[in-house]
């Protein structure tokens, strides 16, 4: 499976946080999936850990993992923001939505409106 993870899903499976279902985790250790991030949601960490939203305490470019595929952003991933429906108001969540879309992506996460989009989600 091609699974691109939502910015929290690759926090609390870092931090082995609880809220991450073990379910979860075995996909994501599973070496038989290819596991993308997108960079996305590097800037989302950035910006909420300047505000105080988050505490991350190591440099941004070690966060992720080497078998975790960075997912770049391009312009087809922003036009596809612009077709979406305005079902989620959250400007990262929303280009997550587009970029699984465009790169036929599974999204990860357990946030509620991914599923008013046409996506696969676990």
């Amino acid at each position: 499976m091609n699974i691109l993870l939502d910015t929290h899903i690759l926090l609390w499976h870092l931090s082995d946080n609880p809220k991450l279902k073990t379910e979860k985790s075995k996909i994501i250790e599973n070496p038989k999936n290819r596991i993308f991030f997108s960079l996305v949601s590097l800037w989302e960490i950035a910006i909420k850990t300047s505000i105080g939203k988050l505490k991350i305490t190591q440099p941004i470019d070690s966060l992720i993992p080497e078998e975790i595929i960075v997912l770049d952003l391009r312009i087809a991933h922003i036009q596809k923001v612009k077709e979406l429906v305005f079902h989620h108001r959250d400007p990262f969540d929303r280009m997550l939505i587009a970029q699984s879309m465009e790169e036929n992506l599974i999204i990860m996460t357990d946030d509620a409106y991914f599923k008013k989009y046409d996506i696969n989600i676990i």
